[in-house]
Order: structure tokens, then sequence, then C-alpha cells
């Protein structure tokens, strides 16, 4: 359901989700899209007075993601400019190699080239890449990790990544966990926040309070470290 929120002179296009809950929850995602999630029987009024309420927080994140898309999409991906990666900021370093390849060290990403170092396209391809392999690696390590907690009996999903423009993760059929490769930037603790998010959901389709009780207790600092997901990294 989408609606106008009005404040003042600012108006806002944002998604009404009605769920199981008591509480009104708010979120902004990466792509500057404003989600609430509210129980049932809320009226537009006390939703529109949690936004009010929640006015300077919601500014500061529609602030915060415009400048990481402006700085985002400015990247020239050449020696000097700085990437997340498992959630510390490396600084990139372009050679010319005989082959290509990406490789930590001495706290800097080194990418090798022989398409010539200011081949902003071939270097962003090479980095892209390198991170995603990474990924694979790493989010099936956190799986391991994190599956066990939950003492399902039933075999590991399995794990695929996928580009996804409204969210970091999703849970397919009770067989198959999908996770964007771009959690990869950031820390350790927020790729298994979003694992056991999704893991959640095998046993819980909806966000419903028994949601968020299993997520307490498989994940009990998840509301911190999903804040900190939503404000630092892409």
């Amino acid at each position: 359901m989408i609606r106008l929120f009005h404040y003042g002179r600012h108006s806002y296009q944002y998604v009404l989700i009605k769920e199981v809950r008591k509480t009104i929850a708010l979120t902004v995602t990466p792509d500057l899209e404003i989600i609430v999630r509210s129980s049932e029987n809320a009226t537009t009024e006390k939703v529109e007075d949690f936004l009010q309420r929640k006015w300077i927080w919601l500014e500061k994140q529609l602030a915060y993601f415009k400048s990481v898309k402006k700085s985002s999409s400015g990247k020239e991906y050449v020696s000097g400019e700085s990437f997340y990666y498992l959630g510390r900021q490396y600084q990139l370093i372009v050679r010319r190699g005989s082959s290509t390849g990406v490789k930590l060290l001495r706290g800097r990403l080194v990418l090798e080239t022989n398409q010539g170092v200011t081949n902003s396209k071939a270097n962003r391809t090479i980095l892209n890449n390198w991170f995603t392999e990474r990924a694979s690696v790493i989010f099936q390590a956190r799986l391991k990790q994190v599956f066990p907690r939950f003492g399902y009996a039933c075999d590991m999903p399995a794990l695929e990544l996928k580009r996804m423009s409204k969210r970091w993760g999703s849970f397919l059929g009770k067989t198959k966990v999908v996770l964007h490769p771009g959690l990869v930037h950031a820390s350790k603790d927020c790729i298994d926040y979003v694992i056991a998010h999704e893991l959640c959901h095998f046993r819980h389709k909806n966000h419903t309070q028994a949601f968020y009780r299993l997520l307490n207790e498989r994940c009990p600092s998840w509301s911190s470290v999903k804040e900190k997901l939503e404000r630092k990294y892409l």
C-alpha cells in the first residue's frame, strides 16, 4: 500500500505494510524507499504521528543514502579510492600486470591489470568479480556457522548470490538462502544477522511476533546490527 506523507513543506511517498505486530517500524532502504510496518488496525493518523516523531531520523537516513549513492556512482576505480570489505575500508592500488586479479596486501586492495591502469570499466569488472568470488566463500562459511543455532532437523539450505534492488536476502522454499553479493562489504555480524533473519523464515513466513521472538533468541543484537547495516554499508 503506497501512501503520501506531508510534513510542513515536505512530502514523501512511503510503502505501508500491515502485519501481525504491536509496534510501528520504519526502514529506509539504500535505494531511498521508505517502508513503514504497522499493526493491521493502526490508523493513518497513528502511522503519520509516528512518522512525525521519527522525522529527524528519517531525514538523516535519506541524506545518508543519497550521499552514498552519489559517492558510489562517482567511483572511477583508480588508485587512491577506498572500498569496504568485511566492514573495513581498504585503499585501492591499481598496478600494471601480465594478468588480472585482486589481492589484499598490507591493508590495501591491490588490483593488477593488463588492460591499462586507468581503464575504469575494466577495473570495476575485475574488482567486482573479486568481491563476488569472496562473497560466495564467506557467505557459505557464515551460513555453516549460523545454521546450527536454529536446531532445524533438516539439511542446511543451499546458498545463492543474487543482486536484489530492495533487500539484502531472501529465503526460497525452505531449501535456499539468497544473499546480495554486496553484503560482502559489511562486517561479519551484519552478514550473520541477514542469514539469521532469512533462516527465521523457515519457521515463520511473515514478520509476526513469533518471527521476532525467534530472531531475538538466535540473534539477540539484531536491532543494533540492522541499524549499522542500513547506515554504513551499501
